[in-house]
């Protein structure tokens, strides 16, 4: 069953991703691989959320591995980020190169502590 429920997240994941990059990218243009921080980004603070919500509610393991392995695996988009990030590095885009780098890297694990101290906080609350 843990598979279907990860093929599914899977496929949500990745219509979401494709609906979230090609919005970013459409705001914010192509200089800079502005949707593929989008996605890493929001999904590094999603997985920081879910992660302690999850730790604090009863989930099930096959909706934890439909929304955190499936959905949030085809989400965020690491090898898209190395690949783009290497693309720009060959094309002499040196500088883009590595602020793609660290932004995607900084900026998300900001994000995965700021989901963790949100739902802390939120769970919190709730208590």
């Amino acid at each position: 069953m843990h598979i279907l429920s990860i093929a599914l997240g899977g496929a949500i994941g990745a219509t979401l991703r494709f609906i979230v990059s090609g919005a970013a990218y459409d705001r914010f243009g192509t200089d800079f691989p502005y949707g593929t921080l989008a996605v890493n980004v929001i999904g590094c603070f999603l997985i920081g959320f879910l992660s302690y919500a999850f730790s604090e509610s009863v989930v099930s393991p096959n909706t934890r591995a439909l929304i955190l392995t499936g959905g949030l695996g085809a989400f965020t988009t690491f090898s898209t980020y190395g690949l783009e990030s290497v693309y720009l590095w060959r094309d002499g885009e040196m500088q883009t190169a590595l602020l793609n780098i660290l932004a995607n890297n900084v900026i998300g694990l900001l994000f995965v502590v700021a989901g963790l101290v949100l739902a802390r906080f939120v769970f919190v609350q709730i208590r």
